[in-house]
């Protein structure tokens, strides 16, 4: 997943030096990481497993290690840190697997639907059409072929949200038959990373309806109501979207900023890396668009879309839609296995960390370690209502970044940030909003969350979009502290 240039093969005659092995970064990295620990333990300072966790999964990823072996090798450390042992921190980080397992399944599925779907011909009609309007007259048609896919875009992360709930599956059918395009415009993808996240990101958290719904009403509202019962506080529907508001509102700024200054300059990419998904799809013969097919593949959607919506089951969805494309002409029927095994192996990679991911996040919870760091936070901060404020987003924003869901984690917020948000003063709406935006902070920008390992399954189809640099760290950047600004000002004026 790297912007360079594909590596040949080692073979038993070359050379790899030691630099190459272990890169001075990677190797500087890791030596602070263990300076800084061997002298905090040294002078006797505790140290939280949960925060030890996170940093060293962080700081791995960073080098480059891959984010399957970073969460597993931050769990496993923060389990000893806890006191656990490595038998007991092997068995919570096991015992944790079972949900995560669930979830990739359903991902595996939706990625089988998606490779069907691409069968039809539907989006390839539509990306040549583009194709064919760029090179008509490029110089005049360009920016206006680069600010309409922009508008595709979030109308799209909108959409996968809301009135169409399936998530990031849309974003391995639209994006890989148009990176041409974006190549051709000279497009910079992680412009198109952070419209794609801060857009799905904000259609949770504003819009009460998919996966809106279940944010807003059944998660926080449901919290907020539980545990600010004992103080009073009673929330109502209404009130969620009002403190959702602003925080929404940085994410915007944040896409906005990225677009119009960080990312605007142009960027050029090399043709698809050899193996990747893009290059072999090239070598195949393009689908024809023929009527039947045609009608079975909006009758797959729709049918996709019911099953999902009655039985509130997503894996259920894809798979009645993946059966109606078997059965409608889109490929044959001896090809099922191939579509299958090519959606999995497009989405294997999201359901591997997607089931490590909630590994992990069990092992930090069992810890005991989360409470008292949000607990600390209420004697750190004594009665400054602003300070507060930062403190409790900041730190919402670290452990949602360990976990990579933010629904996950208003659970584990809410026990702790209901009490110290109104015994320091802030309004119920005030209360809700810092909530809900320190548990949604990080969730776009986490090296294991499914909206960053959505948007590089879209954009690295050719091999040329690298997960950590190219996704996780310009969502970070743009989809984070635009929130975390904005939901801060929000709290003090709402």
């Amino acid at each position: 997943m790297s912007t360079t240039s594909t590596q040949s093969p080692i073979t038993s005659s070359d050379h790899i030096q030691w630099k190459e092995v272990f890169p001075r970064h990677s190797v500087l990295t890791i030596a602070a990481l263990a300076a800084v620990y061997g002298l905090l333990e040294l002078t006797g300072t505790t140290i939280n497993a949960v925060v030890l966790a996170i940093v060293v999964m962080v700081a791995l990823c960073l080098i480059k290690v891959p984010v399957t072996v970073a969460l597993i090798v931050a769990a496993l450390l923060g389990g000893l840190q806890a006191g656990m042992g490595m038998e007991g921190s092997l068995a919570a980080f096991n015992d944790n697997l079972l949900v995560g397992a669930q979830v990739g399944l359903t991902y595996i599925m939706v990625g089988a639907l998606a490779v069907a779907l691409s069968r039809s011909g539907l989006i390839e009609v539509f990306a040549r059409w583009i194709t064919n309007k760029v090179g008509t007259d490029e110089a005049a048609t360009a920016k206006g072929v680069k600010w309409s896919l922009f508008g595709i875009f979030i109308v799209a992360s909108l959409l996968s949200q809301n009135l169409v709930p399936v998530h990031i599956a849309f974003i391995p059918i639209l994006i890989p038959p148009l990176l041409g395009v974006l190549n051709r415009l000279r497009v910079d993808r992680r412009a198109v990373a952070c419209i794609l996240a801060c857009s799905m990101s904000a259609a949770y958290l504003l819009l009460p309806t998919g996966f809106g719904a279940i944010y807003l009403n059944e998660i926080l509202l449901a919290n907020v109501n539980q545990f600010g019962e004992p103080y009073g506080l009673t929330a109502t529907a209404s009130m969620a979207p009002k403190a959702m508001f602003w925080p929404v509102m940085g994410l915007v700024a944040g896409m906005i900023f990225a677009v119009l200054v960080s990312y605007r300059a142009p960027r050029e990419y090399k043709e698809p890396a050899a193996g990747s998904a893009l290059a072999t799809a090239t070598t195949e013969a393009q689908t024809k668009l023929r009527p039947f097919p045609l009608v079975m593949t909006i009758l797959g959607l729709a049918a996709a879309l019911f099953f999902q919506i009655a039985f509130d089951s997503l894996l259920v969805g894809a798979m009645v839609g993946f059966i109606l494309l078997s059965i409608g002409g889109i490929f044959r029927w001896n090809d099922q296995d191939d579509v299958f095994t090519s959606g999995m192996l497009m989405m294997a990679q999201i359901a591997v960390i997607i089931t490590v991911a909630s590994g992990f996040a069990g092992l930090l919870a069992q810890t005991g370690d989360i409470e008292p760091l949000i607990a600390a936070t209420a004697d750190f901060v004594g009665g400054n209502l602003a300070f507060g404020g930062f403190l409790m987003l900041f730190i919402g924003l670290f452990i949602t970044i360990g976990f990579g869901d933010s629904f996950a984690s208003v659970p584990i917020l809410a026990p702790i940030y209901i009490p110290l948000a109104l015994e320091l003063g802030f309004s119920p709406l005030a209360t809700i909003c810092l909530l809900g935006a320190a548990a949604a902070l990080g969730d776009a920008g986490s090296p294991a969350s499914t909206i960053s390992l959505g948007v590089t399954s879209g954009l690295n189809a050719d091999g040329r979009h690298d997960h950590i640099r190219d996704s996780v760290i310009p969502t970070f950047l743009h989809c984070n502290i635009g929130m975390l600004l904005f939901a801060w000002v929000a709290s003090l004026i709402l």
